[in-house]
């Protein structure tokens, strides 16, 4: 029987007393081990909320640091944090919120090399990661390691939860087989994201790998999750197993590419000369919202990515044709875009987007 301090009996009190938990599910708890992948909107609050409930160990890998963009949806960093790893961070402030867990930080980003053997030191693995190329690298490492891992994803209002590799249920590979093109789908740098929806989804993550270490209730597994809180949309989708994804015996990178050529891109310093002679046109392709709440206001045009092939007729190809975006990301796919419809057309990108410019 696992020993509790008089202290962490109260502290663990309001737990104690349910009976799908008891004295039992608590030890499972303080005996656990979670691995969450990323400090970030969706790991903070996971990382929160299981040290909370008592998990005996948890490890955190991040290779970021903390920025001020990051508070209003990573509310385990303060100010103060800015700059710091967001590893360590999260570490230090997880012995604040409960001096009976072990926090173990990894300072660095999670690679074909070190995935197998971190992942196989933990019960279960919390995915808060985001970007496709981390989370088939996860999934695989998880098949191989037989350890499940609990999933989440954030696009604006809506959220996707679902638990895979778990008793012999779908992976990941089973809902995504093959990752997108590269700028199909934008990241919450690029769609924006309300600072209270990775917080919820984070915590509903944390509760699935609560019901799976304790051994109660019925996990997300076989069945992914979506709901739009916008609209209080609720929805459960049935994920069946294909058996050659659960064969994955070696770990091999993902890269999420665009296949198609490569548009030219130019720097902030090279958009000013352009400018100062008149001779292109600049085309912001983010959404109305985004255009509003920051611009460059060099006599750009609004033409939202989804709105640009009905709207060519707009374009002068006269000039140079310069997109932007918040990223980059979504200005090449323009230009690409464009490129295909008429190959003659002087199109470039500005790289990196005006993400740096506008914070």
């Amino acid at each position: 029987m696992t020993a509790f301090s008089k202290e962490e009996l109260e502290r663990y009190s309001r737990q104690l007393i349910l009976p799908e938990l008891g004295r039992a599910g608590q030890e499972k708890l303080k005996q656990a081990r979670v691995l969450v992948i990323g400090a970030g909107g969706l790991g903070c609050p996971a990382l929160q909320y299981l040290a909370g409930a008592g998990v005996g160990t948890i490890g955190v890998i991040d290779g970021d640091t903390v920025a001020v963009s990051n508070l209003h949806r990573q509310l385990l960093f303060t100010r103060e944090d800015a700059g710091k790893n967001k590893a360590l961070a999260a570490v230090e402030k997880l012995y604040s919120i409960n001096p009976f867990i072990q926090g173990k930080a990894f300072p660095f980003f999670l690679d074909a090399d070190n995935a197998r053997p971190l992942i196989s030191d933990y019960d279960l693995v919390i995915d808060g990661s985001d970007n496709f190329s981390t989370r088939y690298l996860v999934n695989d490492a998880c098949v191989i390691s037989g350890k499940p891992f609990i999933y989440a994803a954030l696009h604006k209002f809506e959220l996707q939860l679902a638990v895979f590799n778990w008793k012999e249920g779908p992976t990941y590979r089973c809902l995504y087989p093959d990752p997108p093109a590269e700028g199909e789908m934008p990241s919450c740098a690029e769609a924006g994201v309300i600072g209270v929806l990775p917080g919820l989804a984070g915590i509903m993550q944390a509760l699935e790998a609560i019901k799976l270490i304790i051994g109660t209730g019925r996990p997300l597994s076989g069945q992914l999750l979506i709901m739009d809180l916008l609209n209080h949309h609720r929805q459960l989708v049935t994920l069946p197993l294909v058996p050659e994804n659960r064969e994955i015996k070696s770990i091999h990178p993902v890269q999420v590419n665009c296949k198609p050529g490569n548009v030219p891109e130019i720097d902030i310093q090279q958009l000013e000369k352009w400018l100062a002679g008149d001779l292109l046109q600049l085309i912001d392709v983010r959404s109305p919202a985004e255009f509003e709440a920051f611009r460059l206001n060099k006599g750009e045009i609004n033409l939202p990515l989804d709105q640009l092939e009905s709207h060519r007729h707009l374009l002068d190809p006269g000039k140079r044709i310069v997109f932007l975006c918040q990223t980059g990301s979504r200005s090449k796919k323009a230009a690409r875009l464009l490129k295909t419809v008429n190959e003659r057309l002087r199109v470039f990108s500005l790289k990196n987007g005006i993400s740096n410019l506008s914070g």
